[in-house]
C-alpha cells in the first residue's frame, strides 16, 4: 500500500471528499498529505470556506440577497 500522493492527486482527493465519503485508505493517505503539505492543507480549507459560502447564498432573486435597495 503506497501511503504517499502527489498536490495534484490530493487536490483531486479533496475535490471529491466534499461529494462523497472517501474510502479508508484515501483517507488515510490525504490526511497524511496535509500533514505535510501546507499549500494542500490551505486548498482544503479555501474548498471548505467556499463550499459553505455557497451554500449560504441566497442566490439572485432572493429579496434578502444583500444588495443595495433601489433609491428611486
Amino acid at each position: 500500500m503506497i501511503f504517499y500522493i502527489n498536490c495534484r492527486q490530493a487536490s483531486r482527493k479533496l475535490s471529491e471528499a466534499a461529494d462523497r465519503k472517501l474510502p479508508l485508505s484515501d483517507r488515510m493517505t490525504l490526511r497524511i498529505h496535509l500533514g505535510i503539505c501546507d499549500a494542500c492543507t490551505n486548498f482544503s480549507k479555501q474548498l471548505h470556506f467556499l463550499r459553505h459560502a455557497m451554500q449560504a447564498y441566497p442566490g439572485p432573486d432572493s429579496p434578502d440577497n444583500g444588495a443595495p435597495a433601489d433609491r428611486r
